[in-house]
């Protein structure tokens, strides 16, 4: 005889006497011998109704002690609320010890550290920037004698808001760096798109086959990447690579100029103005502006007399300003495709190749985007008194 269906089955279920256990349920007043598949389904599904209870509410508890106290036993309870007459029998033992039968809640584990303990972590970690978890724990121990792990450290600190983020690589600005980018960015901070369409922004750039992995992580908290506290003030780079210079401006931009050495005076004026910069002037006439910064070829006498006898208008630029530049943009752009190219340059002849290629497939419209955001990064030079920007 099969036993099937679910009417059969919470029968077995329910009942846990010792003739089921020994394979035989009660069936109209006979017993009949459980094939053994049915006996393993009964069995599965009494462990399976079982396990669905994970915690007995204070009623269910009130309940079960109530009909043992009325001289039920626990196995006729056990039978008619469908719980294992293990958990009744635990219930009513702790109910004869200590008369409480209310669930016990775990507070978990005591926490290792003191306020005072994590406060200290807190003025570690904002005094020197660049400590490690692993250094902060070290430090820890020797000044309270607890021991913690890293994960606790980066706990404590993400508790008040401080987390591992890698540093921003920004130029050195002096006070008047400062006052000279406000300045400008107040003289500039109206002007129109058409205003700006009429600037070509230029400037140089180093690709090399080294890259900067900035592998050195410090604290700080979110809103914060741009702090003073929270930047690496540096304007140099070391390896083997390639000088390149380019030009944009709305709806157009230059060819790019590849060249091994540095840039010089003579080379500035015979390759940059005299085979670049001079087409444009001519094309749009006496509104063109030529932006470059001021680094010593921009500002060479031999320069400036070729600015002169061209009629080209240079318009003035604050020193140490790459974050109001849109070009600089252009230069991680450029240098995020040459990254993703498979396979990556290996060799010098190769990264020239890529640069030049890849300078040709940058979208127009992203660097037209970039030019019109030159009224947002004026006015955010403005709200941070002439420093360092997210830009």
């Amino acid at each position: 005889m099969q036993i099937t269906g679910n009417h059969q089955m919470a029968r077995i279920v329910r009942h846990n006497d010792e003739s089921v256990r020994e394979g035989y349920i009660r069936n109209g007043g006979k017993e009949v011998k459980l094939f053994t598949s049915a006996l393993k389904a009964f069995q599965c599904n009494n462990r399976i109704v079982m396990a669905q209870r994970k915690h007995l509410d204070d009623f269910l508890r009130a309940r079960i002690i109530g009909r043992l106290e009325c001289g039920r036993t626990q196995l006729e309870v056990s039978e008619e609320l469908g719980i294992a007459q293990s958990v009744i029998s635990r219930l009513w033992q702790r109910f004869q010890d200590d008369g409480n039968v209310s669930r016990y809640y775990s507070t978990g584990r005591p926490r290792v550290t003191t306020p005072n303990e994590d406060r200290y972590l807190a003025v570690t970690a904002k005094r020197n920037r660049r400590s490690t978890a692993s250094d902060l724990s070290r430090q820890l121990s020797s000044a309270t004698g607890t021991t913690v792990s890293r994960q606790t450290v980066y706990r404590r600190l993400g508790h008040i808001g401080l987390y591992a983020r890698r540093s921003v690589r920004c130029v050195p600005l002096t006070a008047t760096h400062c006052r000279l980018r406000l300045a400008w960015s107040r003289e500039h901070a109206l002007w129109t798109p058409q205003q700006w369409s009429c600037v070509m922004f230029s400037d140089e750039s180093r690709f090399s086959l080294q890259s900067d992995s900035r592998l050195t992580f410090i604290w700080r908290a979110r809103g914060t990447r741009y702090h003073q506290e929270n930047t690496i003030e540096r304007h140099s780079y070391s390896g083997a690579g390639w000088l390149v210079w380019g030009g944009i401006i709305l709806g157009s931009r230059t060819g790019l100029h590849v060249q091994s050495v540095t840039m010089t005076g003579h080379i500035y004026r015979d390759v940059i103005l005299e085979q670049h910069v001079r087409l444009f002037r001519a094309a749009m006439g006496a509104e063109f502006l030529f932006m470059d910064d001021n680094a010593r070829p921009h500002r060479a006498n031999i320069v400036d007399e070729c600015l002169q006898s061209e009629d080209i208008t240079r318009m003035d630029w604050p020193a140490y300003s790459p974050d109001l530049n849109p070009i600089e943009h252009v230069w991680d752009m450029l240098g995020r495709r040459i990254a993703a190219g498979q396979p990556p340059p290996t060799c010098l002849p190769e990264l020239r190749r890529a640069l030049l290629d890849e300078w040709c497939n940058i979208p127009q419209d992203q660097i037209d985007n970039l030019i019109l955001s030159m009224p947002r990064r004026c006015k955010a030079c403005i709200a941070s008194s002439g420093r360092h920007t997210p830009y």
